[in-house]
């Protein structure tokens, strides 16, 4: 599937279109692998509706790709011919850079981003760094890791960004693929900890208790103690407003957003600064994920049981998956199943 122009996806549900494509040679350092599974992300929504947008068109997209590798480029030495492997959001670095060098390559100047910077998932073949797929353990199911490549990735980052302590207090603001992989890691890692979840939805909120939220609300409702941490995983403005409402003295948000879109970008004007951002409340974005926080949380995953919630799509049916990302209706993650 191909995207080959920008577009809002309310006023055209149907942005990708099936094309068919070259099979693409690994280059050097490459690995190519034949695409089982690719998990929906709200990202792919920000690449079709410009907030993030391709460097160039037509692209196809998908950065939650679990595949086998079927042919090795030269140079590589690190995988082997069959592995399953998967591709999440970082497709490639410099390296060289300070960010690279410390760790921090999610900084990196020369980012590129799978299936928006490069082709991606949406397609039965893709070639990628051999450096940047990353082995899956071989207790998760295809289907089951891709949500794992990105929304619990991204999570994982988010979570050690809030620099939450085991007992202390943690928001969730929205509810989809990877807040609920937050709360599973969560109750896992910090079991003293509460969770609190604020969301629109009530399918949303009900779907928080059934995994053991401590607290369920809409995005407005004042929680019964002031929270340490919150993650915030929209796309908009409110939540973020609503959050800093929520925090303690000396609390973090977190905010799991590549954009937020401008709808009610007219909120951030109205800021209570006694209320909202005093008493050295902090504000932290998350940029991109770095391959060690792809790697810690598949282990993570693997040796814990933290399986994502999902919903199967055919690849043909894409276009149906993105529109009920779009609208809300979600429970857990999408995914798209390339090969049977």
């Amino acid at each position: 599937m191909i995207l080959s122009r920008l577009t809002n996806i309310l006023e055209n549900p149907e942005p990708l279109e099936i094309a068919d494509l070259p099979i693409p040679r690994p280059g050097r350092g490459e690995v190519l692998a034949r695409v089982r599974v690719c998990g929906v992300c709200h990202t792919e929504l920000d690449e079709i509706e410009g907030r993030t947008p391709p460097p160039y068109l037509p692209i196809v997209p998908g950065h939650q790709a679990i595949g086998i590798v079927e042919e090795l480029g030269k140079g590589c030495h690190l995988l082997q011919v069959g592995a399953r492997v998967g591709v999440a959001w970082i497709f490639s670095a410099c390296g060289e850079c300070e960010y690279c060098l410390s760790g921090r390559e999610n900084l990196c100047a020369s980012f590129r981003a799978t299936g928006r910077d490069a082709n991606g998932g949406y397609a039965e073949y893709m070639a990628v760094p051999e450096a940047f797929a990353h082995p899956i353990p071989s207790v998760l199911g295809s289907a089951e890791a891709a949500p794992l490549l990105c929304a619990g990735a991204i999570g994982y980052r988010s979570v050690r960004l809030a620099n939450l302590k085991n007992g202390q207090s943690l928001g969730l603001t929205g509810f989809g693929g990877s807040g609920h992989l937050v709360l599973k890691m969560v109750r896992h890692k910090y079991p003293d900890s509460r969770v609190y979840v604020f969301a629109r939805s009530p399918d949303e909120r009900s779907f928080a208790m059934s995994l053991g939220a401590t607290w369920v609300g809409d995005t407005a409702e004042n929680p019964p103690e002031k929270l340490d941490a919150i993650i915030d995983t929209t796309p908009v403005w409110k939540p973020v407003v609503e959050a800093l409402k929520a925090l303690k003295a000396g609390g973090r948000l977190v905010i799991n957003a590549i954009r937020k879109e401008d709808t009610d970008k007219g909120l951030l004007q109205g800021l209570d600064y006694p209320e909202q951002l005093w008493l050295e409340k902090e504000v932290k974005s998350v940029a991109n994920v770095t391959r060690q926080d792809v790697r810690e949380f598949l282990q993570l995953a693997a040796e814990a049981s933290i399986r994502p919630e999902y919903q199967e799509y055919r690849l043909e049916e894409a276009n149906q998956a993105l529109y009920g990302l779009k609208t809300q209706k979600i429970r857990g993650a999408k995914v798209l199943r390339i090969e049977e």
